[in-house]
């Protein structure tokens, strides 16, 4: 008898646990999947005009700036490309004041290659580097180098996180998911570049939403079918809701570099040292912390010089249709040449997103900038400010 009752004692305790880490409270960390891939493109323009009392004529400030990123991430490697375009036109206020334009654009490719596939080790890497200015040369330069560490793409396990959410507030659940159900449903979820290109003639949407089901039906969170209404809220989650991408972990990388061609048209040749360090947490499921930051020396025939500059963002979702966005920019560069000047320039911004649908948002940012250069009355001695309203296209 005695026996009998620890057997059943331990078998209590053993399914308490079992269904105590089943349904503990899910989190991003839970998703180490390493294949995935996102892509994000947005086209952001900003005009604003004045004109009356001590105007000699109307002054006006328009930009235009597009942001790619592409990531596409499997076991073996982690392959990134990223462009960036900025473009500006401007007018003063004074009698016979011309206007006066600028552009610049930058993009660059890095393939990371793990010796052992599916692991957060050691990695081999080549990247890329191209850039383009007014007025200017084309700069190029190539490098390759080794790197520790492995950048998971968690957007998947966020937005299976918001759609089990929407469902159980809707009563479609009959019960809590189990991790196991979430990561599921999130690997599904981060298939849809392989169901949009397998159903390109078809509607992919409602094959991707229907296997999902599958899997709440065969996990018995769903009972029968979903709704007709379940089905308009997981699509409404999956296809109209826009969820800003959620990355978790850090990686290492140093090695050599080349530079092609340069800005001022000198010949290339020279070699870089180049090295780079990226950190990303979610710090809960709507709140996304990251540091990029890369330092490279170039060593010419003057002085050694060289670039270190840190990006630091901190983004934070409000509300289904509202994101606040926070960054701080560190550029700091020191010229190869004795009679050069050391730059360093901090720009601080803060923006709020307003996701008007999955592809069309407001902005509004406000923003400060610093640059040091060590050179009096040059027109950057004090710190800029501004505030601009402008609105973002979601291209991809």
């Amino acid at each position: 008898m005695i026996v009998r009752t620890k057997i059943a004692a331990a078998l209590s305790v053993a399914l308490f646990a079992v269904t105590s880490t089943a349904t503990a409270e899910v989190t991003l960390y839970d998703y180490t999947e390493a294949t995935s891939s996102y892509q994000d493109a947005y086209l952001t323009g900003q005009f604003n005009a004045t004109d009356g009392n001590g105007h000699n004529q109307a002054a006006y400030n328009a930009s235009l700036a597009l942001d790619y990123d592409r990531v596409i991430s499997t076991p073996n490697r982690n392959l990134g490309m990223s462009f960036n375009a900025d473009g500006s036109i401007s007018r003063g206020s004074a009698a016979g004041a011309s206007s006066d334009s600028n552009y610049l654009a930058s993009g660059s490719v890095t393939a990371d290659n793990y010796f052992r596939p599916g692991t957060k080790g050691l990695f081999w890497y080549g990247s890329g580097d191209v850039g383009f200015k007014k007025s200017a040369d084309v700069f190029s330069k190539i490098g390759v180098g080794l790197g520790y560490g492995r950048v998971v793409n968690v957007t998947p396990m966020a937005k299976a996180i918001r759609l089990m959410e929407a469902l159980r507030q809707q009563g479609a659940l009959s019960a809590d998911p189990s991790k196991a159900t979430y990561l599921q449903v999130a690997q599904i979820i981060a298939r849809q570049d392989e169901y949009r290109s397998k159903f390109r003639l078809g509607n992919y949407e409602q094959q991707w939403i229907t296997d999902i089901e599958k899997a709440l039906i065969q996990s018995g969170q769903v009972r029968g079918t979903l709704s007709a209404a379940g089905v308009i809220e997981a699509r409404d989650v999956l296809v109209n809701e826009f969820i800003s991408t959620r990355k978790h972990g850090w990686l290492l990388r140093a090695g050599l570099g080349l530079v092609l061609s340069n800005y001022d048209g000198t010949d290339g040749g020279d070699p870089t040292l180049d090295i780079g360090a990226e950190y990303h947490r979610p710090l809960n499921n709507q709140t996304q912390f990251s540091n990029v930051a890369k330092f490279s020396s170039i060593y010419g025939n003057d002085d050694t010089g060289y670039r270190l500059y840190n990006t630091m963002s901190l983004t934070h979702e409000v509300s289904d249709k509202i994101d606040w966005e926070n960054s701080w920019l560190m550029d700091y560069s020191k010229a190869g040449d004795a009679g050069g000047q050391d730059l360093t320039t901090n720009t601080l911004s803060s923006t709020f997103r307003y996701y008007l649908n999955n592809q069309l948002d407001l902005t509004a940012t406000a923003k400060a900038s610093n640059t040091e250069d060590d050179i009096n009355n040059n027109g950057n001695d004090d710190t800029d400010l501004s505030f601009n309203v402008g609105a973002s296209y979601r291209l991809r």
